[in-house]
């Protein structure tokens, strides 16, 4: 597979620009580049005169990270001269120059992204709409799944919106139903796959290094296997589509009901896609590149390793096609992300399958220091990729150094000791000051751990957490709750996990929601009875590769809160469409609003309504497909519209019940 360069795209930049954070006076970018570089921006607001930042000399608002010879991170926080103006378009000119040469002349996007802006623009830009009318929001994006990709429809929709002159942020009128400019485009977890890599990524992730000459990691605690290094792990016959082999395992005595059901050997990493499973911290690294641009698939020439069995020939060639197409959508990914402000936050597949969900798997998993190197790699990576852009004030500067000494001396004492530091960080949660606020939580890292019994599903919060989420909330007459996994989820599927949990499965059907501890279920219902909690309460999430929305009101008040959970997953992966439809229609007959079962449930005391989809087939509530989730919301903070994007073109709104004979 070769994607041949161009000339008229240099490879200085190697994804990006991504839009971080917008507010009134500070405006947040990050970039990965290729050489170290500075930078200066422009503002160009529509109407009015131009915003510069505060300080003109470009090193105090550009942080860096040098993680090889030709893989640079650039932060950009600018700190403003003057407050934006809300609900207008705003181009920035955006300018980068080699950080050692001072003479060097300053390059704009048309050098090094010639593609990045819309037809009928002369500068990338974006809408400044602190409060939310419209926002867009998904989880869940693999890279070889056989379908769209929902970041493409939001390319589409913003190129709509140009075209159509509506750079505002109030909706365009109109059959077609457009939105405002979207206030954010919220990632809800799974921005990458690194348990679940396809053959031909993993080859263009070592094609890629080659290319940057990153640093070579020690592996010494892969010994047993016969990998010293990141090179051996390449050399290594089990490299492609046999890593699991590679992989950590744990022996325990378990009790003996245990041992009937089972072995007594378990996998650390419990994926059933760990084929290709990402190891080292330059393999996530390169994986975050390939997943967001064009710019380094440029010339990257992927063949199949020699000594391919037949099988696995014949799944590099499937796997090929999808990948080839994946990346053919990336210049309209890019450029979607260069418009819109992006928050993020982990799931477990950013990380590894299960990751966190009970006490053993923790203590087993980071008990072995090679499965703690791979868990704490991908974890490097997420704040390096991630989390320094959704809150740069969490990243002081003790912790911006130990970053680097890890990304200068992969597999030494330095390293295991970030990965030691970023282990017991608890910043990664955030909150953004947007009206109603967005309030971003983290449910992988504080997790409620069981004491009685080891292999129980943790709480996805503690209760300190859980106290700290209560204090965010308290007063607030509004808002937006961003949650990876959903609170109300399919009381059906709930159930088959607690009735696995019992049997002492958990790990064979994913059983983490927010219902598997008492602690955590009790504790997150008594934040929305709490008569400080937020009026209108709207949750976001995805994680289960499927879309719906429910309709949540407590019994027995006479007022409130309003709860609406909605969850849009995935942006480019999808639940199987039978066993869903299946799964959609037992939860039908079994748990409607006023089934008597609702009454052994943990939400025993809510009432939860299901939206049934536009042109839903007899009934159904769960809406199968790629896509990306479109919210638009009044000045009170109440969702008026809910609808899925999906890749294929389609949009779906979910309605509410009194709709129904609309089209019932």
């Amino acid at each position: 597979m070769s994607i041949p360069a161009s000339d008229n795209v240099p490879d200085l930049v190697l994804a990006g620009p991504i839009l971080r954070r917008v507010e009134a006076r500070r405006v947040v970018l990050w970039l990965a580049t290729s050489r170290p570089l500075r930078a200066r921006i422009v503002l160009h607001p529509d109407g009015s005169s131009e915003i510069r930042p505060v300080d003109t000399t470009e090193r105090t608002h550009c942080r860096s990270l040098r993680a090889g010879e030709h893989l640079h991170y650039l932060l950009l926080d600018f700190a403003l001269e003057a407050d934006l103006p809300a609900s207008r378009w705003i181009g920035y000119a955006l300018e980068l120059a080699p950080a050692a040469d001072e003479a060097a002349p300053w390059l704009g996007w048309q050098d090094w992204a010639a593609d990045l802006c819309y037809p009928g623009r002369a500068l990338p830009g974006f809408v400044f709409a602190p409060r939310v009318a419209a926002l867009l929001h998904g989880s869940c994006r693999k890279p070889h799944h056989d379908g769209g990709d929902g970041l493409v429809r939001v390319d589409r929709l913003l190129g709509e919106l140009i075209a159509r002159g509506a750079t505002d942020a109030e909706p365009v009128p109109g059959p077609d139903g457009l939105p405002g400019w979207p206030s954010a485009l919220v990632m809800t977890g799974d921005q990458i796959y690194a348990d679940d890599v396809a053959g031909p990524m993993l080859g263009a992730i070592h094609a890629l290094l080659d290319r940057l000459a990153l640093p070579a990691e020690r592996l010494e605690a892969a010994g047993e296997t016969g990998v010293q290094d990141a090179d051996a792990l390449r050399r290594h016959p089990a490299c492609y589509y046999r890593r699991e082999t590679l992989l950590p395992r744990h022996k325990r005595n378990y009790a003996l009901l245990e041992v009937l059901f089972g072995g007594v050997e378990k996998p650390v990493f419990t994926s059933a896609s760990a084929h290709n499973h990402l190891i080292t911290l330059a393999e996530v690294l390169a994986m975050y590149l390939l997943v967001w641009s064009p710019a380094p698939w440029k010339g990257l020439r992927v063949a199949p390793p020699p000594g391919l069995c037949a099988e696995d020939a014949a799944l590099w060639a499937k796997e090929q096609g999808l990948i080839e197409a994946f990346v053919a959508d990336l210049p309209a990914v890019r450029r979607a992300l260069a418009h819109v402000p992006v928050a993020m936050i982990f799931d477990d597949h950013d990380v590894t399958d299960d990751w966190n969900l009970s006490r053993e798997w923790e203590e087993v998993a980071y008990g072995h220091p090679f499965s703690r190197r791979v868990i704490g790699n991908a974890i490097v990576a997420y704040a390096i990729n991630q989390a320094w852009g959704n809150r740069p004030d969490a990243f002081d500067d003790a912790l911006f150094e130990q970053l680097q000494r890890s990304l200068d001396a992969p597999g030494a004492q330095a390293h295991d000791d970030c990965i030691d530091a970023l282990l017991r960080f608890e910043d990664w949660h955030y909150t953004w000051p947007t009206t109603p606020p967005m309030v971003v939580i983290d449910t992988r890292t504080r997790r409620w751990r069981s004491e009685r019994t080891a292999r129980r599903p943790s709480g996805l919060m503690d209760w300190e957490s859980l106290t700290d989420l209560q204090q965010v909330l308290r007063g607030l007459p509004a808002v937006l709750l961003v949650s990876p996994a959903p609170i109300f989820g399919v009381k059906l599927i709930e159930t088959l996990q607690r009735i696995f949990t019992w049997l002492g499965h958990p790990l064979m059907v994913d059983a983490e929601n927010w219902m598997a501890h008492p602690g955590s279920a009790q504790a997150i219902l008594n934040i929305f009875r709490h008569r400080r909690t937020p009026r209108n309460f709207v949750v976001l999430s995805g994680d289960v590769h499927y879309s719906f929305v429910y309709d949540v009101e407590l019994r027995g008040r006479v007022r409130g809160p309003d709860i609406w959970q909605i969850c849009s997953s995935g942006v480019r992966n999808e639940f199987p469409p039978r066993l869903l439809g299946v799964l959609d229609r037992l939860n039908r007959w079994m748990y409607s609003p006023r089934s008597p079962l609702n009454w052994f449930t943990r939400r025993r005391h809510l009432r939860v309504t299901p939206r049934r989809y536009e042109g839903a087939a007899r009934g159904r509530r769960l809406l199968g497909g790629a896509g990306i989730g479109l919210v638009e919301l009044d000045a009170e903070g109440v969702p008026w519209r809910i609808r899925e994007l999906l890749a294929d073109g389609a949009t779906i709104a979910f309605e509410r019940e009194e709709d129904f004979s609309r089209w019932a």
